[in-house]
Order: structure tokens, then sequence, then C-alpha cells
């Protein structure tokens, strides 16, 4: 408690990991980059298969990196090893499987209460992702079923019968990469998939066109049962089939009781207010990375965001 840091960033993903690395780069000395879970770029780690093309443009989208960080096209792994590279710097304080559970500023300095202790900071960066919080079903998921039933592949093995709902680039990811070794059946409620890049869409057709994938658009899943150690999906239009696994791909959600903690306050769509410098409407405190966008946005842009913070909050010096 008698430190006291020019900035505490919540949460280990790009965004975080830019804004630590932009904030050394340009000046701030006292830096803690916080992260819950036992390693940096847990979304990363959890819902990119493995080999996973990571590009710096997203969905056709050119971006230009503003600040010091040299993030080019690669893999997840790839991905992995400039972040570990990035964050091996003693100039930076890092503090993981650590869970913030309030942000309160008084008198001018933000102090933050984890699990284990507390700290605090002149400013406050927070950077959490969606997908920790991933987007479930509006129908109920039997709790017999849960050990069948996932949001990666994590559940998966081999030989079995799959179904992937979603509409996205994971979920075409997920089918096109399950189907080397099973059965796999991608479903989505509308009769087109239109969110994926054109790369993804591609590869898809050529699965379905090989017969490696099916496809069951424009059919919405109305319940889930279990059915002789199997998930039973029911369709809208009446008709069910059969799974062993079924992965859900659907996003993830703005984690809003989470931002509530830390005093930012929530538009009527539930999502954080802040300005264009990212800065929410407690002074001092920031929003940066996956939760800036309505539905996600690229590791690029996360990173920029970590360089007009970290600027800003120098010129208000």
């Amino acid at each position: 408690m008698e430190k006291v840091y020019d900035l505490i960033i919540i949460g280990g993903g790009p965004g975080g990991i830019g804004s630590a690395i932009e904030a050394k780069f340009l000046g701030l000395e006292k830096i803690l980059l916080i992260e819950k879970t036992e390693n940096h770029s847990d979304t990363i780690r959890k819902f990119y298969k493995d080999k996973k093309r990571v590009d710096k443009d997203w969905k056709g989208q050119t971006v230009e990196l503003e600040g010091n960080i040299n993030f080019v096209d690669g893999t997840k792994e790839s991905t992995l090893d400039y972040f570990d590279h990035l964050l091996e710097d003693d100039l930076i304080d890092t503090c993981f499987s650590c869970e913030v559970l309030s942000v309160v500023k008084n008198d001018d300095i933000f102090t933050v209460t984890t699990n284990s202790t507390e700290f605090c900071s002149k400013n406050v960066i927070v950077a959490i992702g969606r997908m920790g919080k991933p987007n479930k079903p509006s129908y109920k998921i039997p709790a017999l079923l849960r050990s069948k039933v996932g949001f990666n592949l994590d559940k998966c093995s081999t030989g079995e019968k799959v179904l992937v709902v979603g509409g996205g680039d994971s979920a075409v990811e997920y089918a096109c990469d399950l189907s080397e070794t099973n059965n796999v059946t991608l479903n989505y409620r509308k009769n087109e998939l239109t969110r994926p890049n054109p790369t993804n869409i591609k590869m898809l057709k050529t699965y379905v066109e090989n017969g490696n994938v099916f496809l069951k658009l424009g059919l919405d899943i109305e319940s889930v049962e279990e059915e002789h150690s199997k998930i039973r999906i029911n369709f809208v239009d009446g008709s069910y089939e059969l799974y062993d696994k079924a992965v859900y791909a659907i996003g993830g959600t703005t984690p809003k009781d989470f931002l509530k903690s830390c005093g930012v306050t929530l538009n009527e769509k539930d999502e954080a207010i802040f300005d264009e410098n990212y800065e929410s409407e407690t002074k001092g405190l920031y929003i940066a990375g996956d939760i800036v966008f309505a539905s996600g946005g690229s590791i690029a842009i996360a990173l920029n965001h970590g360089y007009r913070i970290v600027n800003h909050i120098l010129g208000k010096k």
C-alpha cells in the first residue's frame, strides 16, 4: 500500500499488454498489470484453435499501428510467444492469478482491491475481454450435458458427431478444424453466413464441397436435452438430431457487473461510457481492448488503444 503506481492495468489480453508496453516506452515509471488467470492472453489460449491464423488486419480492415509494438501477421503460437517477449521486462510488474474485486477512487488515487491484496494507482485501465464471459444460449443446458457442451474445443476429442453453433469466424474455424477427425455440422440461425472474413468463407466452402462439414443454416435451436447419453438438439421446425458434443461459438457479453464494480458508468445498453480518449466518466479510469467495441475488435486496434490512452495520461501531467 506504500507504493502508488502511475498506472494499473486490469486484464492481460492485447489491450492490457499494449497499454503496459506503451506506458513503459513513453515514460511512466511504475506500472502494474493484473490478470485473473495464470497467464496473459487467456482468450487467445482458450478460444483460438492451435495454429489459428492471427492477422493484424482483421476482417479486411487495414490498421496502422501507432505505437511502439511491432505486431505482425502470424499464428496463435507466434502471437503468444511475441507477447511473452514483450512482458519479459523488469519495469513492468505483473500479478497473475489475481482477481480484481473493486476499484474505488478517493482524493485522486485509485484503490484496486483484489482477492489477495490492495494496490494504489494514479490511473487505471480496464482492458478485460468479452470472451471471458461467453454468450450462452437462451435455453437451459441440462446439468447432465455440461461435460458434452462447451464454448471452445476443450471438451472435444475424435470420432464424434459434433454440432458447432454460431455464424462467426470462430464457429467456422472450429467446424473445419474438428472435421479433420469428426463428423461435424455447422448450425446458424440465419440463412447465410455474412460475419466470417473472406478467407474463412472460402475455406468453409471447400470443406462443405468435399463433404467434410455439413451445414444446417436458417434453423434455430429450440431446446437441448439428454437422450441415451447423447445431446438431443431440438430445432424450431420440430425436427431433432442426436450429437456426441456441441460447441457454442456465439460471442461474448459485456461483463457489466464487473465494470460497475470498477466505477465505470454504463449506458442503457449496458455498454461502458467513455470519451474520445477512452476515459470513462471517472477521470483517470480508462477502457481499452475488446470491451470498447459493440461486437468485438482486432488485436491491432486494441494495441492502439493503449498507445492513445498512455499519451492522454502523459498529456494531463
